[in-house]
């Protein structure tokens, strides 16, 4: 019984951390009909800020208590900023042309990290975290990490955020209606692709929450972090509907039980093997992933 409680709190944790991955790249994709190849790079700006504030670079930011926190808002902060960047310089230019800008996200994907690894090295870093978060606690009798914890409800916290963005708010209703007849939404007035670099920066803020936070659940950054988790965050898109947050949300808990549970009951590694598995087979069922509709 404790195995179980470990292995689905664990996945849970994982598929909290696809999520916040996840639901920037289906926001982006779904709304914004563009396919983002540089959003692991996001992640990685995220974690690699974190970890470098919390290391006592940053003044007033540490590894504990406040301290930590302001550390995660200034990773954070600093995600979304390229995130707004990378809109304007690389993805706006190029919004007549899906080829090139493919080949563009796909070149800063592949740079970031090169970067990263130019200044701080290849190796991996121990990321600095509060003690309390390192610990554990008990729950029917499986003795599971408090950090996980910390995932799922930052996970909870960004679904209903973006829920309530899009459904709730003039800004969220522009940028619907912008994808759905541009034109006419430029005619009112309404500058379309603010909206758009809206839309880029909360998906930036998510990606980077999640670096900030998967540091947590791995204990250190790399440079590819960003890269191995995209690949994943992709797979979650497709799986939960390409442009759904609520699909996404879904298919991140499916994957991340799936591929715990497969890692511990075959075979480490296999993990991964089951979530393309899954994923083949619910394409031949349902082209249009589990919701095949927009957040």
């Amino acid at each position: 019984m404790s195995t179980l409680v470990l292995l689905t709190m664990t996945g849970l944790g994982l598929g909290a951390l696809y999520f916040l991955v996840a639901s920037g790249l289906s926001l982006i994709f779904g709304l914004m009909d563009v396919l983002n190849f540089a959003h692991g790079a996001l992640l990685s700006i995220g974690a690699y800020g974190t970890w470098w504030a919390a290391s006592g670079n940053l003044p007033g930011a540490g590894p504990g208590g406040a301290g930590f926190v302001l550390a995660v808002l200034f990773g954070t902060a600093v995600g979304t900023a390229a995130a707004v960047l990378l809109e304007l310089a690389v993805v706006r230019p190029l919004y007549t042309r899906p080829r090139e800008q493919v080949l563009a996200t796909v070149g800063v994907g592949l740079a970031v990290p090169a970067l990263l690894s130019g200044i701080w090295g290849s190796d991996a870093h121990t990321f600095p975290g509060p003690e309390a978060l390192g610990g554990t606690f008990g729950l029917l009798g499986a003795q599971v990490p408090v950090n996980r914890l910390v995932l799922v409800g930052a996970a909870v916290v960004v679904l209903v955020a973006l829920r309530l963005f899009l459904g709730r708010t003039r800004h969220g209703l522009v940028v619907r209606a912008g994808v759905e007849d541009r034109a006419m939404v430029t005619a009112l007035g309404i500058d379309v692709r603010k909206a758009f670099t809206l839309v880029f920066a909360i998906g930036g803020c998510a990606a980077a929450l999640g670096g900030a936070l998967g540091g947590l659940y791995f204990g250190s950054v790399d440079p590819h972090q960003g890269t191995s988790l995209l690949i994943f965050a992709f797979v979650v898109v497709v799986t939960g509907g390409m442009g759904s947050v609520t699909g996404a949300a879904v298919a991140s808990v499916v994957i991340g039980l799936v591929q715990q549970f497969a890692n511990y009951y075959t075979a480490a590694g296999l993990g991964d093997l089951a979530v393309v598995v899954l994923l083949a087979v619910l394409l031949l069922i349902r082209p249009r992933g589990l919701t095949g509709r927009l957040a």
